[in-house]
């Protein structure tokens, strides 16, 4: 099993969008896939049209004192191999409850473990975890159980920044959870760089490929296509798209990219 979670510090990257297509992809080709929603905007949940605001991620913090969550954490089985943990519209009213708590950032870490059995999370080839654009107590959660960090960014002249920001941060967290008896962190995450909504033959996308070009960071990219934004307002995956005849004779090389880079972040 593989944990990956798509986190960004600045929003309107396209990290939802892509834990989404990413996920359904995944799915299409026979991967039982479960997602956790630990935005808590919930466009995740909403995508899959799961509104409830009980047994939700928000119970996977249950044991921090303080919080008085007597939930358990559902499990909601959405269509044929995903699975979501739903999100939780307060979450992060609850963040700054939990931000002075003793082992704040091993939550995930510890449930996953305890509940490994009782879920039956090991039937799971994928754990997809959505983030805010933060680094928040619940984006540390999600880095410090993950195998990969797929952070997206998009031509904007501001990607180095944000770049060498989540590379702090992720460090400083590496540094912060650490195993006092074997000195070695908890944090073992791979951080990968992915670029999204690159516009065709433009100036401020051509230079945003060149910036990718030269750092090895950079997997892949996904470009700026109105089906992608299709795939959001219909809720309706880019995978089903495909499946469309008309639609796949007019984009057939966007279809044969958008496999291609997922398969890119799939064997990284």
């Amino acid at each position: 099993m593989e944990i990956i979670t798509f986190a960004a510090i600045k929003g309107g990257v396209g990290k939802t969008t892509l834990s989404y297509n990413f996920s359904e992809y995944l799915a299409s080709v026979g991967k039982k896939v479960l997602l956790i929603d630990m935005d808590h905007q919930c466009n995740l949940s909403q995508l899959l049209n799961v509104y409830e605001q009980e047994n939700t991620v928000l119970s996977i913090f249950n044991k921090i004192d303080g919080l008085n969550i007597n939930e358990e954490v559902k499990i909601h089985k959405v269509k044929t191999n995903i699975d979501l943990i739903s999100g939780f519209l307060r979450l992060d009213e609850y963040e700054r409850v939990m931000s002075t708590a003793d082992g704040k950032d091993m939550q995930l870490y510890m449930w996953l473990d305890d509940n490994y059995d009782k879920y039956n999370i090991e039937k799971y080839d994928y754990i997809i975890i959505d983030t805010h654009p933060d680094f928040s107590t619940s984006t540390r959660n999600a880095i410090a159980v993950s195998h990969k960090v797929i952070s997206p960014n998009k031509p904007s002249g501001f990607s180095d920044d944000s770049n060498s920001n989540i590379e702090y941060r992720i460090d400083k967290l590496k540094n912060d959870l650490i195993d006092f008896r074997t000195r070695e962190s908890y944090v073992t995450a791979k951080l990968y760089y992915v670029g999204n909504m690159v516009k065709h033959n433009t100036k401020s996308s051509n230079h945003f490929i060149e910036e990718m070009n030269s750092n090895n960071k950079y997997i892949t990219y996904f470009p700026d296509k109105e089906l992608i934004t299709k795939s959001v307002m219909e809720k309706k995956p880019i995978v089903d798209f495909s499946k469309d005849k008309n639609i796949l004779s007019k984009n057939r090389t966007f279809f044969k990219d958008f496999v291609k880079s997922c398969e890119v972040i799939k064997k990284m």
